[in-house]
């Protein structure tokens, strides 16, 4: 098998991630006047030394060309020029393409966009024993530039989703600085929904959470008087909160610790100072 490539910094890679793979190839580097760097390989295992040259393709390609990859895409594409967001939209996608946790996974609906790229240079490798990798990039391609192309538009979405977020933090905050402060020390227990406690260890009930948050305008920023977690926080607007549990990343703490910033504190659930309320809990 014969290999090209013009980029000595790839050439590098290739060989790397080749011998990660498999130590047993022999390889001979030489340079070809017209085509760069031509490698050849050889190994008694020709499936064997399709597979590992496959993925180390894939390895060189994730490395040194996808991520110029997407931002063409973002730019040519989607129309974006503003380099801030292009980086953040190219941060998702790569985000999306890598990603081996349940969020990215969903997103993407399990596709692994990887695993085309790599069937795309096995039939190349398989049809030909003299493979010039830019001509793969070049005119093999289509098919995983479109599914590409699919992947940023839903990492779009995301960011969209993020700037739809942020705004919604971004209208609290605003909104909780020109309110009257009720209490000035909340103690919340995690939970479904919030337990909230009075600076004395008294706890609020459902009638005083919802009497407060009746006396506040809070649907000038989207919150309605049936959510029970961050809406009674934003109506008594205390100048600290002390969160106890033992979920740092549980996504409604988060919430509150993004809205509140410097005034929200996280703690394990056995720092909760009122011990008289769990014991009757329990």
């Amino acid at each position: 098998m014969e290999v090209f490539f013009e980029h000595d910094k790839e050439t590098i890679s290739f060989c790397e991630h080749l011998f990660q793979y498999n130590k047993r190839i022999e390889l001979y580097w030489r340079t070809h006047e017209e085509w760069g760097n031509h490698l050849q390989l050889d190994y008694e295992n020709a499936g064997s030394i399709t597979e590992t040259a496959a993925q180390s393709m894939v390895d060189v390609f994730v490395i040194h060309r996808l991520a110029d990859m997407i931002h063409d895409i973002i730019k040519n594409d989607y129309y974006y020029s503003n380099m801030e967001e292009i980086d953040r939209i190219a941060d998702i996608a790569l985000w999306l393409f890598y990603g081996e946790d349940k969020d990215s996974r969903h997103v993407r609906k399990d596709k692994d966009p990887s695993q085309l790229l790599k069937s795309i240079i096995i039939g190349n490798l398989e049809n030909a024993d003299m493979i010039h990798f830019d001509s793969i990039v070049n005119f093999q391609m289509k098919i995983f530039k479109d599914q590409l192309v699919h992947l940023v538009g839903l990492a779009i979405d995301e960011f969209k989703r993020e700037e739809d977020h942020q705004a919604f933090i971004d209208s609290l905050r605003e909104f909780i600085v020109t309110r009257t402060c009720t209490y000035s020390t909340v103690h919340v227990l995690q939970g479904n929904p919030f337990t909230f406690f009075k600076p004395d260890g008294k706890r609020f009930t459902r009638m005083e959470l919802r009497l407060l948050m009746h006396n506040e305008p809070l649907y000038m920023v989207g919150l309605d008087e049936e959510e029970l977690n961050l809406a009674p926080l934003v109506a008594m607007a205390p100048k600290k909160i002390t969160i106890y549990g033992d979920h740092p990343s549980e996504p409604k703490t988060l919430t509150v610790i993004n809205v509140f910033q410097e005034k929200a504190d996280f703690k394990p659930y056995s720092s909760f100072p009122f011990s008289n309320y769990l014991k009757n809990k329990y």
